[in-house]
């Protein structure tokens, strides 16, 4: 049985270190402070979605088929594993939403229709 390295301190949730590796060869061994790999970091289910994700070649429409998953569920996810990698931030984006509030006020006053509220905020998202 393998038994894969932990990413996270069992105690703790803390970034481990690896302090002693060794050549299954020779038998070798190497003591010092190595930088944990961000990949093995992953949790199970962030490592199973990456491995999915690249069996899929990233293409969204196969990865909602193989996971039976919604496209929002896929770009969410996507958007978790990105910032575990420290890839991105997981920071909302504080303009664009402070927009959206905007203009669901403007549609709670009877500014705009819900219509209209809809296409300023897709037009908002593709900037």
């Amino acid at each position: 049985m393998i038994i894969k390295q932990p990413g996270a301190c069992p105690v703790c949730k803390g970034r481990l270190t690896v302090t002693k590796i060794s050549c299954e060869s020779c038998g070798t061994e190497l003591t010092g402070r190595f930088p944990q790999c961000k990949y093995c970091a992953l949790d199970e289910r962030l490592g199973a979605f990456l491995e999915t994700f690249l069996r899929c070649k990233g293409n969204i429409k196969d990865i909602e088929k193989e996971l039976s998953i919604s496209y929002p569920t896929v770009k969410n996810l996507i958007d978790e594993l990105l910032s575990a990698l420290g890839i991105m931030s997981t920071e909302p984006d504080k303009e664009n939403s402070q927009d959206i509030i905007d203009i669901l006020a403007m549609v709670e006053s009877g500014e705009i229709t819900a219509a209209q509220a809809s296409k300023l905020i897709r037009e908002r998202k593709k900037k």
